[in-house]
């Protein structure tokens, strides 16, 4: 936790010193944001240096119960202790709130997201389900007050989804959904089935931080712009213009399709956000990977290979296997009333992230 203290006070340092500089003033995009960092980290900052001289009266006092000088004089030695017990309390409270700032830093980190559900295995039936969990995440977006805007989807002709691609801006957004990677399974009986077999079929959900444009600069050398005439259902105009724009970044192979616009320029813009969220993603994961091995004690490990939900229907039932938590209210969940699951999650991790630091 220390170390994690010492960083932030570090960078609040030299936020300082960068907001001073002549040429960060006058850029209109480095100046907003580094403004918005500093700002973020000073009452963590100002909770830090208060512990920090509250230590140093702590060695003082002790220092002075230590020395035999003092030893004759019980009514000092006497007023001595109880400022050390004070002061020790202090101390706990301090550590308290410094430990809650964290948590609450490392949630508050990213505050948009880009969230993709794609249909798993399960064929038609997983299409649906993945429709069904665009539903629902839309409709708690809506609960909690934040904007979406719809990327890129594939829809079915039965009303599924192959995939949807999608932001969500707003307070908290992050903090709420990033336990949201992984594999959903589903448990029904499909539409297509005559004889009322239940069924299990996977989607997979990915959640992904947004990075500004200063965050994570692109090469133009390093990606491909194709332009090609969309495909699937539509409007009028939809299938007759070449505005769907196809982006592949050849350092890492990732490759971004967007065709649910008219304008080729917005399907461009829109693909490029998609691109910028997915290689911020990939190099988060691969820093994880060379610093350490996903930490057991965490809530799921991020990957969107990883089953970490159930939704079953003859039960009205949804489990999140992470931590054994079941509702039996399925119905209520899929309409977007996720607060319990998300608090539970939220709850579980920052116990297990505070045990962890204690350990350290």
């Amino acid at each position: 936790m220390f170390e994690r203290l010492q960083e932030i006070e570090k960078r609040y340092n030299q936020l300082q010193e960068l907001l001073a500089r002549p040429e960060t003033l006058q850029d209109k995009k480095l100046y907003p944001r580094y403004a918005r960092e500093l700002a973020g980290l000073s009452l963590t900052v100002d909770r830090y240096k208060q512990y920090k001289v509250l230590l140093k009266e702590i060695e003082n006092i002790e220092t002075m119960l230590a020395n035999k000088e003092h030893h004759g004089e019980k009514e000092f030695l006497k007023l001595a202790k109880e400022e050390l017990d004070q002061l020790n309390e202090k101390k706990k409270d301090l550590e308290l709130q410094l430990e809650e700032m964290l948590l609450e830093e490392e949630d508050s980190i990213h505050k948009n997201i880009i969230l993709e559900i794609r249909a798993g295995t399960g064929g038609e039936e997983a299409a649906l389900f993945c429709a069904d969990l665009y539903r629902m995440y839309t409709k708690y977006a809506a609960k909690c007050g934040w904007k979406m805007e719809l990327l890129s989807s594939r829809p079915t002709a039965i009303g599924g989804v192959k995939e949807v691609i999608f932001s969500l801006q707003g307070e908290g957004v992050f903090k709420k959904l990033k336990y949201e990677s992984g594999v959903h399974r589903v448990q029904r009986v499909p539409q297509t089935e005559t004889s009322g077999r239940i069924h299990t079929s996977a989607v997979s959900v990915a959640v992904l931080p947004e990075p500004q444009e200063v965050e994570l600069k692109l090469d133009p050398k390093d990606i491909k712009i194709d332009v090609y005439r969309s495909t699937g259902p539509g409007g009028q105009g939809v299938n007759t213009t070449d505005s769907a724009v196809r982006i592949t970044h050849f350092p890492t192979g990732i490759v971004v399709s967007c065709q649910d616009e008219r304008s080729q320029m917005k399907n461009k813009a829109k693909a490029m956000r998609v691109l910028r969220a997915r290689l911020l993603n990939k190099m988060q994961t691969d820093q994880k990977k060379e610093i350490s091995q996903a930490r057991k004690s965490q809530v799921g490990t991020g990957d969107r290979s990883e089953k970490i939900r159930t939704y079953n229907f003859p039960d009205s039932r949804v489990t999140d296997h992470r931590i054994g938590f079941t509702l039996h209210k399925l119905e209520l969940v899929l309409e977007g009333n996720l607060e319990e699951i998300v608090q539970a999650l939220i709850s579980e991790d920052r116990k297990r992230r505070l045990k962890e630091w204690k350990k350290e």
